[in-house]
């Protein structure tokens, strides 16, 4: 527990530093920006991106998001690929939730977070939460996602005949709460095994993972730390 709460410090320390840091770029266009789809690396990789549609904790499409599409920055797309190449090996694959997040969405996620009223994605994603916890450690004004350096994932074991299923990871995607900690004592055995599958997997390529989210990871180092985009998922 020491160890981790040392590692969310850094992170906090990091993102306020971020923060107070923080240029926004004036792209106009994910070109401008120097944002690439991944499936230009890899074309058939597995998406599933959230915040495109209603199934999210916000409970609707979320600003900026204009087409379901995982937009990252060059290296960073470089980076995935070369991930998702190395565990094809192994007969296993990554879905993908969230890549590249538009300021604006970010700002959508925090009015959201101010309405203490609309509870209604509650059950799913925050139940041992109150509302107004989330904003800080899960709900920042700034995130490293507008840097397109960062990616939610999980990851998928692949049959003889191309069938791909999910492992079981303790939680979905965007579970507020201790079960999402990616080293919780609250999961079983082989859902900590799932989750060092997925984290050595993505380590080997310099991505870091955030303590309070399984399925987050950064390049690192980043290629634009201090500058976030703002242009739409399209």
């Amino acid at each position: 527990m020491a160890v981790l709460a040392v590692v969310c410090l850094w992170f906090a320390n990091a993102n306020a530093r971020a923060a107070d840091q923080v240029t926004r770029s004036p792209a106009r266009t994910a070109a401008e920006a120097g944002l690439v789809d991944i499936r230009t690396r890899v074309p058939d990789i597995a998406e599933d991106i959230k915040y495109a549609g209603r199934d999210n904790f916000v409970g609707t499409r979320v600003d900026g998001y204009l087409a379901p599409k995982c937009l990252l920055l060059q290296p960073v797309a470089d980076a995935l690929a070369r991930v998702e190449h190395e565990l094809r090996a192994r007969h296993l694959r990554l879905k993908i939730w969230d890549c590249y997040r538009p300021a604006r969405a970010v700002a959508h996620f925090v009015r959201w977070a101010h309405d203490l009223g609309d509870l209604r994605t509650k059950p799913q994603h925050y139940p041992d939460l109150h509302k107004s916890q989330l904003l800080g450690d899960y709900i920042a004004p700034v995130s490293g996602h507008s840097r397109g350096a960062t990616v939610d994932l999980t990851l998928q074991r692949c049959a003889t005949d191309g069938v791909c299923k999910a492992l079981d990871m303790g939680t979905d995607f965007d579970f507020f709460g201790t079960r999402a900690h990616t080293d919780t004592a609250g999961v079983t055995a082989q859902q900590h095994a799932n989750r060092r599958l997925l984290r050595d997997a993505m380590t080997r390529e310099d991505f870091r993972n955030y303590p309070l989210e399984w399925w987050h990871y950064t390049l690192e180092p980043e290629p634009t730390p201090h500058m976030i985009y703002d242009v739409p998922v399209q």
